[in-house]
């Protein structure tokens, strides 16, 4: 073959290579501007800002309020507290809740340094080891549901035990991040199968406002307070129950997804302040104006909603003071 001919064919060649880069490139141009087009833009409503963020590291225990806490998928999160990854439990390990034991609400827990700290009215402050290693792994149950906790040793069972009255022993358990999770789909089938939790009753988040607060107050004898309800967030500036349509919302880089309306039990009706439960109220003036739809009964059954659980498409974090935006789409 002369040189002529191997100009040609090379020629050839690349022309064909060219053909073919061009029609590869011009199909990713279109697949991208028609994913462009295709997709439904998003749409920011300002709705409110943050009031308020609560982290209640023991379940039914007292909320730590702070000004920034990490959203992380399994809950919020500031320093070395987690929302709700502390239970107390009966000896066979089962969860128990200011349902049960209402003075639980009075109890603290903090961290700081590596070390827990209990304290509770008439009671000596108890410091522990956050990581105590050679203690028993337990296997307790969250409604029905199997998780485990690291014991805290004995000395907080003997404080909690002293506190709650004596009569029962109870344990302090912590969620460690190698433990198997609960997986809230398992217990409420509107739950996405992939989410996860340590010791909640369902989802990471719950979101309240004030407003929606301040409107049961004004229904009532006695005012409540947020704390009451024991929400993660609290939104400020929006009207009563805006909340409740709020499907998607964004809080700086944080992206908050919707489940379902947080349905309410007896545990409203225990006192913060006092730990006394009356067993009414609020719950009797929620369950005269905030039932769910006829539709939504094989959900809600009885329960008065109040608040919102949603899970965290997006982590980030939070401040209070921060604007709160709903999306749409």
């Amino acid at each position: 073959m002369d040189l002529k001919e191997l100009a040609a064919n090379a020629l050839a060649q690349n022309k064909k290579a060219a053909l073919l880069v061009g029609a590869a490139g011009a199909a990713l141009l279109g697949f991208g501007l028609g994913y462009k087009y295709m997709r439904k833009p998003e749409k920011a409503v300002r709705v409110g800002v943050v009031s308020q963020i609560l982290i209640h590291p023991l379940k039914s225990g007292k909320a730590v309020p702070v000004s920034v806490a990490e959203c992380q998928k399994m809950g919020l999160k500031a320093g070395e507290l987690e929302d709700r990854h502390w239970l107390v439990v009966t000896e066979e390990g089962n969860m128990v809740t200011a349902r049960q034991e209402p003075r639980l609400v009075l109890v603290s827990l903090s961290c700081q340094g590596g070390y827990a700290t209990l304290n509770g009215p008439d009671m000596e402050e108890l410091k522990f080891p956050v990581k105590q290693p050679e203690n028993h792994i337990l296997d307790c149950r969250v409604f029905s549901k199997d998780i485990q906790g690291r014991d805290c040793g004995d000395k907080a069972s003997h404080w909690l035990t002293t506190f709650l009255g004596g009569e029962k022993t109870f344990r302090l358990v912590h969620y460690e991040p190698h433990m198997k999770p609960r997986r809230p789909a398992e217990s409420e089938p509107l739950f996405p199968q992939f989410e996860k939790v340590a010791y909640p009753d369902y989802g990471p988040i719950m979101l309240l406002s004030e407003a929606s607060v301040k409107d049961l107050s004004s229904k009532l004898d006695q005012e409540v307070t947020t704390e009451r309800f024991r929400p993660s967030i609290v939104i400020g500036d929006c009207e009563p129950f805006d909340e409740d349509s709020w499907e998607e919302i964004q809080i700086g880089s944080v992206r908050l997804q919707r489940v379902m309306s947080c349905g309410r039990c007896i545990l409203t009706t225990v006192d913060p302040e006092t730990g006394v439960m009356s067993r009414k109220e609020p719950l009797e003036t929620l369950k005269s104006y905030r039932l769910c739809k006829p539709s939504e009964k094989h959900i809600y059954k009885k329960a008065p909603l109040f608040g919102q659980l949603h899970t965290v498409k997006k982590t980030g974090v939070l401040h209070v003071g921060e604007e709160v935006y709903k999306i749409t789409h």
